[in-house]
């Protein structure tokens, strides 16, 4: 269960729709390029439509802030059996990270299970617990700069880890960065300014999604939601707006 799961959801009856061209994608679709199963014709780059028009505003607050930069698109729309896919996929990663054996219950295989949880939503197909992304509210973003090149946030989208909370990089670089140890004093004041870029990078996302409405995933720099039980739960609503988006609809 998240914090947000008992919050009653009221589907408005927003459609699913194409995200238009004037927002950039990252492509190809990085989970589609897995083999994640999105079935025929089922797009992962569709939002409800009061989520695009949102997005479209968040964009034009970043151009504001930071001319030539634009938000550009990791992923949108996530249908159950991809979901289902991509926590198994990363439980796997994160074991042959760790040396960890996923087919032999043991505590390193409770211990990767429960740091994935943290990031990746249970597939849920409980209509009262919908996984963000199933219900068309959820974007993963980033930020590139003005010839599309995609711009380094500090830490990969998906990274399991503190690395990826939204203030990680807050207070400059942390101690386990790599490198940090034993690194010169030049070559620290080097690592303490590209940490703080990062940071200030991540700072101009949240505030450009921010000024749209956007609510961010508390571990996540790269989530936002609009309208779904995560929104309703960081902006104190009283009921979500969008319930999972059922893949026949």
């Amino acid at each position: 269960m998240r914090p947000w799961s008992s919050i009653p959801i009221a589907d408005c009856g927003e459609p699913l729709l194409e995200l238009p061209g004037a927002l950039p994608r990252l492509e190809p679709h990085p989970y589609a390029a897995l083999g994640a199963p999105y079935g025929i014709g089922a797009s992962p780059f569709r939002l409800r439509s009061g989520v695009i028009e949102r997005l479209l505003l968040a964009d034009a607050a970043l151009r504001r802030q930071q001319p030539g930069w634009r938000l550009t698109i990791f992923d949108a729309w996530r249908p159950l059996a991809v979901q289902r896919f991509m926590v198994e996929h990363a439980i796997a990663e994160e074991c042959r990270l760790r040396g960890v054996d996923p087919h032999r219950p043991s505590p390193a295989l409770a211990a990767v299970q429960a740091e994935v949880g943290r990031f990746w939503a249970p597939p849920s197909d409980d209509p009262t617990t919908p996984p963000p992304h199933s219900t068309g509210a959820a974007v993963d973003l980033t930020l590139a700069d003005a010839e599309g090149r995609e711009l380094n946030l500090g830490s990969p989208i998906d990274a399991i880890g503190a690395v990826s909370e939204p203030d990680h990089f807050a207070s400059g670089a942390p101690a386990t960065t790599a490198g940090t140890a034993g690194a010169s004093e030049a070559e620290a004041q080097a690592m303490e300014a590209e940490a703080r870029e990062w940071h200030r990078r991540r700072t101009l996302l949240r505030e450009a999604m921010a000024s749209a409405g956007f609510a961010q995933h508390p571990n996540e720099w790269w989530h936002f939601s609009w309208g779904d039980q995560l929104w309703a739960w960081r902006s104190g609503a009283a009921c979500a707006r969008y319930g999972r988006w059922l893949e026949t609809g």
